[in-house]
């Protein structure tokens, strides 16, 4: 009897979307990519067995759910991989999906009802016993009320959307006359961003780790952790660098919070690849932060560590299958480090520098990953995420791991009329001795990129390429 899918829809662009259609093709499952107007010449386009136009340039094609819906109806898709972003942790979608009898690949609707709110996940989290960082247990309605929690947990405070990921909707706050203006902002920002206003107010663990869990659930009650990942090195709280294991967290405490993280997902009736994000402090305490219903970026680390390809079984769940492993058949072997290369200014505030890669060849190399849709001519658009292509380095330690990733950064050669990169701030990253030893924490990039008495970073001697 047929397990997999006929068809899968892949509802998304760039290198998450290769990456879906790669997988696919390995299982012998049909693709159909979905793209804009400025993404139809894209590798996505080419490696997909046929695609749909679905609209004009910019994100709110990626979101348009009729167009996409349209397009997995007339193709025959029984299938819809979101990746990353986009829809991929809208729960209405998911549910749309499964009106038109199409599979989300993905949580229950209703499981991401309750996790992707944020305020309301932390209630979850509680009740299946999650450790929580100190704050509101419910969206904060109005700066009062914001006040009254901030005063009853100190200084500093994070306020953040409830619908808020990636990074985006959240503010620091450190002294009490900011924090209606912050409540304010944010509430400004959220609504813009995510068409949802509430926040709610947590409190900021200055120097923390920044570890998350990877976890994997099936339909039948089964769960499994795949370890920790490191994401400490992170500017304006979107990650550049991450890995596996992480190289501070004791192994007591990274089994610790794999087990706590699986019980919590099979406790909401979790179904799929999810990852929980927990802030770890100077005592090595961790309290959970969110889960993100979908497919990390950061990936790859573990599936080098670990040998399992995570996209794979997370359609096989998504079909119904049971889960390939147990826990004790989990084996992390090595370390696996990746980092981000972005066309972004790293003096200049990480401003985008889109435009036409004249030049683009990634590196190579035993045990070096690069995961890209990019190519010579490719012509970086201004409206999407700015990611180029994620290095990816394993080695048995982490000292070789460090230098087979440098190697491969200096090898990569990025080219374009105004076009700049991460890869320098990378290297100057990977080679800083606060990194090296392990002692980096969510701080550390800013520290490294000193601002300039006017908001800019200031210049900082890189080394060369």
């Amino acid at each position: 009897m047929r397990t997999l899918f006929d068809t899968v829809l892949v509802a998304n662009r760039g290198e998450i979307a290769l990456r879906v259609i790669r997988a696919c093709r390995a299982l012998g499952v049909r693709t159909v990519a979905v793209h804009t107007s400025d993404d139809g010449d894209s590798a996505v386009v080419r490696l997909a067995d046929t695609s749909v136009h679905i609209g004009p340039p910019g994100g709110r094609s990626y979101l348009n759910i009729p167009a996409v819906i349209e397009a997995a109806q007339a193709t025959g898709a029984d299938a819809i991989h979101p990746g990353y972003g986009f829809l991929s942790e809208d729960p209405d979608f998911a549910e749309i999906c499964g009106d038109h009898g199409i599979t989300f690949i993905g949580p229950p609707s209703h499981v991401m009802h309750k996790l992707g709110d944020k305020a309301v996940s932390r209630a979850v989290m509680s009740q299946a016993g999650v450790p929580l960082l100190p704050g509101s247990r419910h969206a904060v309605d109005n700066a009062r009320e914001a006040r009254e929690v901030a005063d009853a947990i100190g200084m500093p405070v994070i306020v953040k959307a409830t619908a808020g990921g990636g990074g985006r909707g959240m503010r620091i706050v450190r002294e009490a006359d900011e924090l209606e203006r912050v409540f304010r902002e944010t509430r400004n920002d959220a609504l813009s961003l995510f068409k949802d206003s509430r926040v709610y107010v947590e409190r900021f663990i200055e120097r923390a780790r920044h570890i998350e869990v990877q976890v994997l659930c099936d339909a039948h009650g089964n769960g499994v952790s795949l370890g920790v990942r490191d994401c400490s090195v992170q500017r304006r709280h979107q990650k550049l660098v991450e890995e596996t294991p992480s190289p501070s967290l004791a192994p007591e405490t990274a089994d610790a919070m794999g087990r706590v993280a699986v019980k919590a997902a099979l406790a909401v009736g979790y179904v799929g690849v999810g990852t929980f994000e927990f802030i770890v402090d100077e005592d090595g305490d961790f309290r959970f932060i969110e889960i993100n219903c979908r497919i990390q970026v950061e990936h790859p680390v573990t599936e080098a560590v670990t040998g399992i390809d995570l996209v794979t079984e997370q359609i096989r769940v998504a079909a119904g299958e049971r889960l390939s492993v147990e826990q004790s058949d989990i084996d992390r072997r090595g370390v696996a480090i990746e980092c981000r290369v972005n066309a972004e200014d790293p003096d200049r505030g990480f401003v985008p520098t889109p435009g036409v890669l004249q030049r683009f060849h990634p590196p190579g190399g035993p045990f070096v990953r690069v995961d890209t849709h990019c190519y010579t001519g490719y012509r970086v658009p201004p409206t999407y995420d700015s990611l180029l292509a994620k290095v990816i380095a394993w080695a048995p330690d982490r000292e070789q791991a460090l230098a087979r990733l440098d190697g491969a950064l200096d090898e990569f050669v990025v080219q374009g009329p105004g076009m700049r990169t991460t890869i320098g701030l990378l290297r100057e990253v990977i080679a800083d001795p606060r990194f090296r030893n392990g002692t980096h924490t969510t701080s550390f990039l800013d520290e490294l990129v000193p601002r300039s008495g006017t908001g800019k970073p200031a210049k900082r001697r890189r080394r060369a390429r």
